[in-house]
């Protein structure tokens, strides 16, 4: 079987989303043995690949399914002659993660900035995004980054958590004082239709 993380860590469901949520800086293909506990078996194969600050799900799991390619050309040969390489999976080294539930991509302003980032890297599109709620309306976070000192710097010390509209950027102040730049935005309604120039202009004029 061939899994999405580097084992024994992530083992279970979406490893691709938990390592960005984590904020990994690797993760990468295990080749392994089917046991009846899942991912559990030997290591037959691996291959790494790298995480990148502004990397979300989908860019790390495109390079997942390539070190996935590598992972198995590296012992077809082997395979093929009927050998199998294999090493042991030290489970007590790693992790097992569930399944994510939509619900999960709520963001919590409370939360340190860098956490509220991986969140919106983790679950941004094709999965269901990182959301919050204003004025009746959810609002999903489809790219982010954590702002720039110049850029954070423009968000008066006054300004509590949450959303606020300063020098027309979308700025999120978080629970650590650090500050989320938001870039785009979709009404969870209108799934893959970023927000208007105009509708993000209504919303900030609503905002602190």
């Amino acid at each position: 079987n061939m899994h999405g993380s580097l084992l024994p860590k992530y083992r279970g469901r979406v490893p691709v989303n938990w390592a960005v949520l984590h904020g990994e800086r690797e993760t990468g293909a295990t080749l392994h043995v089917m046991e009846a506990k899942p991912d559990a078996g030997d290591i037959v194969a691996q291959q790494a690949v790298p995480i990148l600050p502004d990397d979300t799900a989908k860019d790390v799991f495109d390079k997942v399914t390539v070190a996935a390619e590598i992972a198995l050309w590296s012992v077809l040969p082997q395979l093929m002659r009927g050998q199998l390489p294999r090493r042991p999976n030290p489970l007590a080294q790693g992790s097992y993660f569930g399944g994510r539930k939509p619900e999960d991509g709520r963001l919590d302003w409370t939360r340190p900035a860098a956490e509220l980032y991986n969140l919106i890297r983790a679950v941004a599109p094709p999965y269901p995004g990182a959301f919050f709620e204003s004025r009746g309306r959810r609002l999903v976070v489809v790219r982010a980054r954590l702002a720039r000192p110049e850029i954070a710097a423009l968000l008066p010390e006054s300004c509590g958590l949450g959303l606020h509209a300063a020098a027309g950027k979308l700025l999120a102040r978080a629970g650590d004082g650090g500050v989320i730049h938001i870039l785009e935005l979709w009404d969870a309604g209108f799934p893959g239709t970023p927000l208007s120039p105009q509708q993000v202009s209504e919303l900030a004029a609503h905002l602190p």
